[in-house]
């Protein structure tokens, strides 16, 4: 049954602004006992007679056995669906498609593992960080974003990590400069044996540049706008190297989104590569 995705009529329990972004708690048990960290949903937008056609794809906050299941949602209003979404109140309902998606690999043995996160994409990682430490992993987080109103989680972060290292643009909250410019230190100074990170692609690409440095896996999970959440419009698709040796396009939702950073090629994402499988050139092995 674990990640099995099911279709739920979900009722909205409450809403709540945190700095820059909405919070949407909803009742949804079928979904909620499913739910592996990194897993995803699928919502529809816009009512029973809407033009809004095509669901909105949201990462998992939080869960909790609250009224027989409960996930949060956090996420910022960026076009017509996520506004309508921000406008619900509690006790509308919602439909809802989830668990979805292949969620984060825990390591089999105690871990010092630091987590990345830019923007809200960092609320993906606290269930994260939950699964790591009932593990007897060690959990260092380094969140940032372009200002202060927009770090998501630093409260939480201090309370569950060992550190937390904060970091702002333009230098409002923490450390002047973006996550990555940190991440390096930090990984030195706590061992990492292993990086988790979820932010904007160009963050993930660099994130995974500085872990390859440090010849430490690095699992990301990837910000691509899906349209239908299960795999079938293909609007997803990003170039990935198989165990094979052979870039395959991939959906974001299906595959992914938790991909390991080194088999992402970032440098090509939204693009079809020469060389993968089924282009002119495809088939090719590809060397790092």
């Amino acid at each position: 049954m674990a990640g099995t995705p099911v279709q739920v009529t979900g009722t909205v329990l409450t809403t709540r602004r945190v700095d820059a972004y909405h919070a949407l708690t909803v009742v949804a048990p079928g979904i909620a006992e499913r739910y592996r960290p990194g897993h995803f949903v699928s919502v529809a937008v816009g009512g029973a007679h809407t033009s809004m056609v095509t669901r909105r794809a949201f990462s998992i906050h939080d869960v909790k056995a609250d009224y027989g299941g409960t996930v949060e949602l956090v996420f910022t209003t960026g076009g017509p669906g996520t506004a309508w979404l921000a406008e619900r109140r509690a006790r509308d309902t919602l439909d809802l498609v989830g668990p979805l998606g292949r969620p984060f690999p825990l390591p089999r043995d105690p871990a010092h593992c630091v987590l990345v996160g830019a923007e809200y994409g960092s609320a993906v990682l606290f269930p994260l960080a939950d699964a790591l430490l009932a593990r007897g992993c060690r959990v260092d987080f380094v969140l940032g974003a372009a200002g202060a109103e927009r770090v998501f989680g630093a409260m939480r972060a201090r309370r569950m990590a060992e550190t937390t290292t904060l970091t702002t643009e333009d230098g409002s909250l923490g450390l002047r400069g973006k996550v990555t410019d940190a991440l390096p230190s930090v990984i030195a100074d706590t061992r990492a044996d292993v990086v988790y990170a979820c932010a904007p692609m160009e963050t993930l690409r660099a994130v995974t540049a500085v872990a390859m440095e440090f010849d430490i896996p690095v699992q990301v999970a990837v910000e691509e706008s899906m349209a239908c959440g299960i795999g079938v419009c293909m609007t997803c698709v990003l170039p990935v190297i198989g165990d094979d040796g052979v870039t395959r396009m991939v959906r974001a939702c299906a595959e992914g989104p938790v991909f390991r950073g080194e088999r992402v090629r970032f440098e090509d994402v939204g693009t079809i590569p020469f060389d993968a499988l089924g282009a002119p050139g495809g088939g090719a092995r590809h060397v790092s």
